[in-house]
């Protein structure tokens, strides 16, 4: 590997398993005060990386203490089940008695984890999708990390998925599918007024497009559903829901903007933005479902 790439191209290589010189002496002597930082800090890594000791003993260090963080804000909770704890008193009335007018939500599920909570969900939705991205990098194969005869049988499982026949499993994943994914719709839009949401709702989605992929395989999905439908999907999501409760910074109500309108409470266009909130949850978990599935079973989305 050339010497004169920058450090992210030395840790890009070493991703691909590429080999990296580490011939320190000859490039600390040639290079400027950067480029040397920049290469000590390469060396540091490939070093901790080959010296199998130091890096068990840095793993257990970190690990100790991020236990010992956990532990401690563990420690700092209120008692479980105390009834003068605010969770067993305060905020359960709050929901309960001033919900509907706060919120705008009949659900007031949905009025708390997508309106006095909202924060909380976005962060659900933000580990998932993280989940789905380390799930991409340690199973998403590509040129660089399998071999000529995994090539073979990928290329295998792809004709067999495009030829071989399953009249009884096709046929129902024709007539049933668009059904599933109706019904998750439905889930999702009225989460604010019946039980559902986005959670729920993206999990149905998700077992449509899943039950779709089993029966016709996952390249005939990918003429309508590829990665970069899949990441532009979630991206969107997520910044859109970080746009709509956003307001609340500026409104200084504790999350609950009262400028935004709720509409009439039990109307499919009511409860602010708890609607919107829902769809781009819904889609979020839809992916994320689907993605698991395609990534395990292929390799690829």
């Amino acid at each position: 590997m050339d010497e004169k790439k920058s450090f992210l191209k030395h840790l890009e290589a070493w991703v691909d398993g590429e080999e990296v010189i580490l011939d320190a002496d000859k490039y600390i002597s040639t290079r400027t005060k950067k480029e040397k930082r920049s290469w000590r800090h390469h060396f540091t890594i490939q070093y901790v990386k080959e010296n199998k000791k130091l890096y068990g003993i840095l793993s257990i260090g970190i690990s100790v203490l991020f236990i010992a963080i956990m532990l401690s804000v563990v420690n700092s909770l209120p008692e479980y089940g105390n009834a003068h704890n605010p969770a067993n008193n305060e905020v359960m009335e709050r929901y309960l008695e001033s919900g509907i007018e706060e919120t705008g939500a009949i659900n007031f599920v949905a009025g708390m984890i997508l309106d006095y909570r909202a924060f909380d969900t976005f962060g659900e939705s933000n580990v998932l999708f993280l989940a789905v991205m380390c799930v991409v990098l340690l199973l998403k194969k590509d040129k660089n990390n399998y071999s000529e005869q995994e090539e073979q049988e990928i290329q295998e499982d792809d004709y067999f998925d495009t030829n071989e026949k399953h009249p009884i499993l096709q046929i129902g994943a024709k007539l049933i599918t668009p059904l599933v994914i109706l019904y998750g719709i439905y889930v999702i839009l009225n989460g604010h007024l019946s039980p559902g949401g986005g959670f729920s709702g993206g999990t149905i989605i998700g077992a449509g497009l899943i039950l779709y992929a089993s029966a016709y395989g996952q390249k005939k999905m990918q003429s309508f559903f590829t990665f970069r439908t899949f990441t532009k999907i979630c991206v969107s999501g997520l910044l859109t829901y970080c746009a709509c409760k956003s307001y609340s910074f500026f409104t200084g109500a504790n999350h609950v903007g009262y400028e935004i309108p709720k509409g009439i409470a039990g109307n499919i266009l009511s409860s602010g933005f708890i609607l919107p909130l829902n769809i781009c949850v819904g889609l979020i978990v839809a992916c994320t479902m689907y993605g698991f599935y395609a990534l395990f079973t292929k390799g690829d989305i």
